[in-house]
């Protein structure tokens, strides 16, 4: 695995992942969605997940889990997630420095996720109060929604002319992230383990810098540009 230097020089902007990076929502998430599976008489989330796409986000493989119900299973999801997130979601040890730290550092933070807006904003509410990011963007708001790189290029636009790995980078925590920043021309950065398998190439991993957890990544981070 790689590990290249992480100095800022011609750094503008960070993009962070929310799910499983910059929120830890995943326990929130099965809990959810386990709930909606027993209420339909259905095997759990462990057994059904096997159904999905990987290139779709988890609110559009309703679709495929559930066919021509599934705005009316993913209302059934989104009424128990919010009343069970805000006790369960969690902020990772080590992302509140890191965003801080880029901001004294005067680089540009964004999110992008397939989430859906109004699951993000509050959830960021109540993680982040007192982080401001210099853009959101969820799912559906782009052209396309990761993996493709079309969401972090709507993301930067006006802060970056032209991505390279040199002056955007993408931090996220799966394939579907790394997959997004490379076809974007940015540069992959990895966070943590992911929450769904989803196999990649050699030739893939070869190309990523992988962080055991945001302690890690801050560290090396703050370590290479305490002086600037």
């Amino acid at each position: 695995m790689q590990r290249q230097s992480l100095n800022v020089s011609g750094l503008l902007v960070v993009a962070f992942d929310w799910d499983n990076t910059l929120a830890l929502t995943r326990e929130a998430l099965v809990r959810a969605i386990n709930e909606v599976l027993h209420q339909q008489q259905m095997p759990n989330w462990e057994v059904v997940k096997q159904q999905r796409n990987p290139d779709l986000s988890f609110r559009d493989n309703f679709a495929v889990i559930f066919g021509d119900r599934a705005e009316e299973m993913y209302a059934k999801y989104r009424e128990i997630y919010l009343q069970i997130a805000p006790q369960i979601v969690k902020v990772p040890d080590g992302a509140t420095k890191t965003l801080k730290l880029l901001n004294d550092l005067q680089i540009k933070t964004v999110i992008v996720s397939n989430k859906e807006r109004e699951l993000l904003l509050r959830e960021k509410d109540y993680l982040y109060p007192l982080i401001e990011f210099d853009r959101i963007v969820c799912g559906h708001e782009a052209p396309r929604d990761k993996p493709h790189g079309e969401q972090l290029i709507y993301a930067v636009q006006g802060m970056v002319d032209v991505i390279n790995p040199q002056n955007v980078w993408l931090v996220g925590d799966s394939p579907m992230d790394s997959r997004c920043a490379l076809s974007a021309g940015a540069r992959a950065i990895r966070v943590g383990q992911p929450i769904w398998n989803s196999a990649e190439s050699e030739s893939e991993a070869a190309t990523i810098d992988y962080f055991a957890d945001f302690g890690e990544f801050y560290r090396a981070l703050e370590a290479e540009n305490h002086d600037n």
